[in-house]
């Protein structure tokens, strides 16, 4: 290599070095194909929604692909851990966000997860998530399931982290409120069929399925129900309502019930919800760009984060430059300390993260929708 080259070759290096540490770096993990992509591929397109510059630091993306394997999230991860991002943002699956929250606990760099990452106490020191709890999701279906005279449920979930999370709520929950579980039935994201375990729901005869299933695969178990002349309640979690379970579903999605949140049904939020403003920028924006009807509450998780971080980076930069060690904890105590200066108003209501809740939404982040005349409605009791 020639001498001047070599100069032009290492001021290029250096350039990019400075560059790079002059933007704030998110380095973000999503599922853009496979299965998960109904989840994913709209919460990559709520990045173009963010602002080019935060806090005057310019936002730099590195975005991979997971594909909701956890082995594939970690991978990205760490390398995100030595890119030295500011922080991570994924994954757009449960169990994948919880491989990263491994990670970004190791490198001590903030994830925040679009997902309901359950992690054993002291393991989320670094991670906060951008839903709610699984116990606010299922107290929510449950109390709809009660209005409506449900006194018998049946379970039909996934037998992962996701699906765990909200049979351990439900099993804490249920006879509380009076309602008797009678059948669980479990499936993995993998399998292509459901008819055994709907047709053993269907003959324990519950009032009620709660079904707890991601995106397009929620239509599997919604279907076969349907298929074994099913005719109770189907009741849904947050991680149905996408547009693959509508087209894969056909017209048996008419009638489902999903716990969702907000603002997939901004329009039709009261005036006094925390979130309303918001929701419907969000609805604006996103489906200004993409098209009427294609809002996912996928999509909103991330434009909230944009939102989180122009409300925490001004006070993390008081302590450290982007791209330092000294960032990144400041950055953390910023978002951990949130709820104590009032909160981050988002799409959803208001988010209170507090040292001892790193979920910081209360009930005011759900509301419960139904499929109906072509259009998702918030269900009366």
């Amino acid at each position: 290599m020639k001498a001047h080259t070599k100069a032009a070759f290492a001021l290029a290096l250096s350039l990019a070095f400075t560059t790079a540490h002059a933007d704030l770096t998110v380095g973000v993990s999503l599922a853009l194909t496979g299965p998960g992509a109904s989840l994913g591929l709209p919460a990559r397109n709520a990045l173009a929604l963010w602002p080019e510059t935060i806090a005057g630091e310019k936002v730099r993306f590195v975005v991979l692909d997971d594909a909701a394997d956890p082995t594939i999230a970690m991978k990205n991860a760490r390398r995100f851990i030595e890119e030295k991002v500011d922080v991570i943002v994924g994954a757009s699956n449960t169990p994948a966000a919880i491989a990263i929250a491994q990670v970004a606990d190791e490198g001590q760099t903030v994830q925040i997860a679009p997902s309901p990452a359950e992690l054993q106490p002291g393991r989320d020191k670094w991670v906060f998530r951008d839903v709610m709890h699984a116990d606010y999701y299922t107290e929510g279906v449950l109390l709809a399931m009660k209005a409506a005279g449900v006194k018998t449920l049946g379970f039909l979930g996934l037998s992962d982290a996701y699906g765990e999370s909200h049979l351990v709520a439900l099993d804490r929950q249920a006879a509380g409120l009076g309602i008797k579980v009678v059948a669980v039935e479990r499936f993995t994201r993998a399998d292509t069929s459901v008819a055994g375990q709907a047709l053993k729901i269907s003959a324990a005869r519950p009032d009620a399925v709660f079904v707890v299933a991601v995106g397009g695969g929620a239509a599997l178990p919604q279907k076969a129900l349907k298929d074994r002349g099913y005719r109770g309640k189907i009741y849904h979690t947050a991680a149905s309502l996408t547009p693959d379970f509508i087209r894969l579903a056909g017209k048996d999605a008419d009638g489902a019930f999903v716990m969702s949140g907000p603002e997939q049904v901004a329009e039709q939020l009261p005036d006094s919800h925390p979130g309303r403003k918001l929701a419907l920028e969000f609805v604006q924006a996103y489906e200004g760009k993409y098209g009427a009807k294609t809002r996912t509450q996928f999509s909103a998780h991330i434009y909230d984060i944009g939102i989180m971080l122009q409300q925490v980076v001004p006070l993390a930069l008081k302590h450290g430059k982007t791209g330092t060690a000294e960032f990144r904890s400041a950055l953390r105590d910023a978002l951990e300390n949130s709820g104590a200066a009032g909160g981050i108003a988002t799409t959803k209501g208001v988010l209170r993260y507090t040292p001892s809740d790193h979920w910081g939404y209360g009930p005011d982040a759900r509301v419960m929708v139904t499929w109906r005349a072509g259009d998702w409605h918030i269900a009366q009791p």
